[in-house]
């Protein structure tokens, strides 16, 4: 067992979460598994394996990504009408977070 129970009360505590003993003991599990495979994943000889510096492979021609292009988006007045209380450039929400 790797992750104990006031672990997991502390990380729910900084998520600011409320749980019940079960789940405390659910999420500990959880996390026991996820760890062991990260230990197992650790076992792996990946020395032969070169870096991955993007999941895109490279373009063999211009045709294989397109170019970027700088486009305006001023559309704030635009998309703030739909908006419950809107004041510009901002969209007002309330408190979800009580600490």
């Amino acid at each position: 067992m790797k992750i104990s129970k006031e672990d997991v009360l502390k990380v729910a505590a900084l998520a600011n979460l409320e749980l019940s003993a079960e789940e405390v003991d659910t999420y500990r599990a959880h996390l026991d598994d996820i760890l062991t495979y990260i230990d197992k994943l650790n076992e792996i000889d990946t020395s032969g394996v070169e870096p991955l510096t993007q999941v895109v492979a490279a373009p063999t021609d211009d045709s294989t990504l397109r170019e970027d292009v700088v486009v305006r988006a001023d559309i704030i007045t635009e998309v703030l009408q739909g908006a419950p209380d809107p004041d510009a450039p901002y969209f007002r929400v309330p408190r979800v977070i009580e600490k």
